[in-house]
């Protein structure tokens, strides 16, 4: 038993089961060297439902109506908000300076649809935003930035637009300056640069329908999630995003991140010196622009 979960005096019974679940419904896998972490990010809510085991929780979640409602509490409580402004930044400006364009050439004054997901915090689609800024791409494009995550804490917190320093550890002073306003203890993004963020949205990658939504997108920056999930959860979101992502487009995981052994609807292909998985030209699936 977990030391958060045993303090709340809640019997271990189902726990297994929870994890199987939220396994299902998120795609968050916790093995046996992890089933305690969850357990302790998940007590608190088995004791605000005044239920007495992981068990009762599980059937709650699973059988109860009113379950559906709660997950939005799970994903908050599961959520890992580690990010900052300029990570990896690489493949962003590999992104921004080769495939935006390439795709501005291809769609005209059509649309180019970006998304972020997850987004955690925002850190994210706002470096992405400060870039295409930078290099007049919203000026000069239809450009569509779109953020979104499956904890509505976070979304409310990227919707807030308030940053401590520690987020701020590896973008440019100057950019800092540029695009965010200091108060007392946080940093505000401006309003302007906000806004380039066409919407912020609450989202599940595991729900196909969710998928699908993003999967119409030619460039989609999916980085720092699939390391938390199962291999058949990984297959399920990236085949669904294969099946409806445009020919060329532009799947962006993180650097820990593979799916070489996941699914062969991608290239792996090296652009300006960052690394992207490429639906290339020509293969089924989507809608071509």
């Amino acid at each position: 038993m977990s030391f958060e979960a045993d303090s709340l005096g809640i019997r271990p019974t189902g726990l297994e089961l929870l994890r199987d679940l939220v396994h299902e419904h998120a795609g968050i896998y916790y093995d046996a060297a992890r089933l305690e972490t969850m357990a302790d990010r998940i007590a608190p809510l088995v004791t605000e439902r005044q239920f007495g085991s992981f068990l009762d929780y599980f059937y709650y979640l699973k059988y109860d109506p009113a379950g559906a409602f709660e997950w939005n509490r799970v994903f908050d409580a599961l959520s890992v908000p580690e990010t900052y402004f300029w990570r990896e930044i690489d493949q962003i400006k590999a992104a921004v300076d080769v495939v935006v364009p390439a795709l501005v050439a291809r769609y005209g004054s059509r649309p180019v649809r970006i998304w972020s997901v997850p987004c955690a915090s925002g850190e994210e689609p706002l470096t992405i935003a400060m870039l295409l800024e930078e290099r007049g791409w919203f000026e000069r494009a239809n450009i569509e930035l779109y953020a979104a995550d499956a904890s509505p804490a976070a979304i409310a917190r990227a919707t807030q637009g308030e940053y401590r320093e520690r987020s701020f550890r590896a973008l440019p002073p100057a950019l800092r300056d540029r695009y965010f306003e200091h108060g007392d203890q946080l940093w505000r993004v401006k309003r302007t640069l906000h806004a380039r963020v066409r919407g912020w949205h609450t989202l599940n990658l595991m729900q196909p329908e969710h998928a699908r939504l993003v999967g119409a997108a030619p460039l989609i920056f999916c980085r720092n999630v699939f390391i938390y999930f199962s291999q058949h959860a990984v297959r399920q979101v990236v085949e669904t995003l294969a099946d409806m992502m445009p020919a060329p487009a532009y799947l962006c995981v993180s650097a820990s991140e593979s799916l070489l052994r996941i699914s062969n609807r991608f290239e792996l292909e090296e652009i300006a010196g960052a690394f992207m998985y490429v639906k290339p030209a020509g293969t089924s699936g989507g809608q071509h622009p």
